[in-house]
């Protein structure tokens, strides 16, 4: 089992609020929702910042069942501390090392995704209601996707909670969901000139699918 640690490292409400504002601010900002299935999916994504940030700095829920489910068996004896507070170290070891590459791969994810989140809406805002086909449009169908992917994988990896962990894969369904209905929509409004893009273009990673 792993040693002492620092003390109890949760409670700090306003850079929980703080932290799920900037993301729900920048995701919104990208992904600008206006029909209502947007808004509901995009409630969700609200619900996982809050879920998420909730558990990394305000009150650490998944340790608390982890806990009391494992009691004695649970490899860390302070796990309300900073150092211990993060289940990949908890559970598979590797100290400061690992830690470091836990934050350089996952903020690594999260920053790609907010610039290819970014880099998708200023094509589509430039495009003033045409079908845009350039840059990351050139190779993939759903960049804004893609990259709300990213951050989510790069969040899980960062922070993994119970919550979270059970919700990304609903995300992920309800946001390929939502691409195939607005890919309806776009086949109506440009026709074969959609679906001429569509056979030459991967839906979420090029090459790939």
């Amino acid at each position: 089992m792993h040693g002492e640690g620092a003390g109890y490292a949760y409670g700090f409400w306003l850079v929980v609020i703080t932290n799920v504002l900037i993301f729900i601010f920048f995701t919104s900002s990208f992904l600008a929702p206006k029909k209502k299935i947007e808004w509901r999916n995009f409630k969700m994504i609200a619900a996982f910042f809050i879920a998420l940030f909730t558990e990394m700095y305000g009150f650490p829920l998944t340790i608390f069942i982890l806990t009391s489910l494992l009691k004695d068996r649970y490899p860390a004896l302070n796990p309300f501390s900073h150092a211990y507070g993060h289940l990949w170290l908890t559970f598979f070891g590797g100290g400061p090392a690992m830690m470091n590459w836990i934050h350089i791969i996952s903020n690594a994810l999260i920053f790609a995704g907010l610039i290819v989140m970014a880099h998708g809406w200023r094509l589509i805002y430039q495009g003033k209601g045409e079908m845009a086909t350039e840059g990351l449009y050139a190779y993939i169908r759903h960049p804004q996707y893609l990259g709300l992917y990213l951050i989510l994988v790069g969040f899980i990896i960062q922070w993994p909670t119970i919550i979270t962990v059970f919700m990304f894969p609903v995300l992920i369904f309800m946001y390929y969901r939502l691409a195939l209905s607005e890919e309806k929509g776009l086949e109506k409004e440009f026709g074969q000139k959609f679906l001429e893009y569509k056979s030459k273009t991967k839906m979420f990673a090029p090459y790939l699918f």
